[in-house]
């Protein structure tokens, strides 16, 4: 499907909240599966939790965990982006083994591909992850300034980056989506901006560093685009996530709209201690994101953000419509949006 040439846009409610502290500690990415489980990616100390994937359902059920801290197979040190392939794999960056892990649903480890080191296809704290139509896999290679495409079997293709702060170059970058002509997205951390590339890496643009506040990012994680062509970002060090166009021009931001839900309001609701704390304080800072690293946006317009600061997901869904050239007037030089 080619990008939306116009959206109405009618809103981008609130649905849902999955985890809690002390369950979903530290969370830093999460995969929604086609078996309508919820796999959550967790990056937290031993005593908290440790690393790995936490499985939920979506009526905020615990299932149980995947993995766990470690250096062997099947183990994580510091793991950052979760993708499910067509057969139904786990597949798991991790920044602290420099490698990516491939395990099944059940928990069971098939294989794992990558070393350290700055040669082609080597990794320096591999981060984000995104699939092309192929499977193919785009990896940033974070502290080698580049993106690396792989085979899904770990197999390389090509590179591209170098360090600095020109238009193409890149400052520790985190996250990296793939649109569906192909067209690469990736979250120039260091660098508080967006860049667009062509599947083989030619740079096209960038945004995200204007001078408008709105639009302004400051350390930029997570990143993923839709159908429409509508690019999300976690805005880490802002607390939001931001909402682009196609075209990189700055369409909303969300907050955060927490709702007290399934597991933590159950163990709220049994916890004296915590029923007075929350008796006592103000509810409204509660609801908002902190530090927000991921979004995942899926095939039911649902908008999965990681609330790693709040050891919780949020979840929106997203409200619009496509519309054709000739159901618009021509662009206006100073549009401004009036509500009668």
């Amino acid at each position: 499907m080619a990008i939306a040439d116009a959206l109405f846009r009618c809103g981008f409610p609130y649905i849902k909240t999955l985890g809690m502290r002390r369950v979903t500690s530290g969370v830093v990415d999460v995969a929604p599966g086609s078996d309508n489980l919820v796999y959550v990616l967790l990056r937290a100390d031993i005593p908290i939790g440790g690393c790995c994937v936490r499985i939920l359902n979506w009526e905020d059920e615990d299932l149980g965990t995947i993995g766990s801290t470690g250096v062997g197979d099947g183990n994580f040190q510091w793991p950052t982006k979760l993708l499910i392939d067509s057969d139904q794999n786990l597949i798991i960056s991790d920044e602290g083994l420099n490698r990516i892990t491939v395990m099944n649903k059940d928990g069971s480890f098939i294989s794992k591909w990558g070393e350290y080191g700055c040669e082609q296809g080597q990794l320096n704290r591999p981060s984000g992850m995104a699939f092309d139509k192929d499977e193919n896999i785009y990896v940033v290679d974070s502290f080698n300034q580049r993106i690396q495409k792989f085979t899904k079997n770990g197999d390389f293709i090509l590179t591209w980056g170098e360090y600095g702060c020109e238009p193409g170059q890149l400052n520790h970058p985190w996250g990296i989506t793939v649109r569906e002509d192909g067209d690469v997205f990736v979250s120039d951390w260091g660098n508080n901006r967006i860049q667009h590339f062509t599947a083989e890496g030619d740079f096209i643009k960038q945004f995200g560093n204007s001078n408008d506040n709105e639009a302004q990012l400051n350390k930029p994680a997570g990143i993923a685009v839709d159908s429409d062509g509508d690019v999300y970002v976690a805005d880490r060090q802002n607390n939001r996530v931001v909402i682009f166009d196609a075209h990189g021009r700055y369409v909303q931001k969300l907050l955060g709209d927490s709702q007290l839900m399934g597991m933590a309001r159950q163990y709220v609701r049994t916890n004296p201690v915590v029923l007075r704390l929350r008796e006592m304080t103000r509810l409204d800072d509660q609801k908002l994101f902190r530090f927000p690293v991921s979004v995942t946006f899926d095939n039911e317009n649902k908008l999965w953000i990681g609330d790693y600061g709040s050891h919780r997901v949020q979840v929106y869904q997203k409200d619009a419509e496509r519309l054709q050239p000739n159901e618009l007037e021509p662009p206006r030089n100073s549009p401004k949006l009036v509500i009668n």
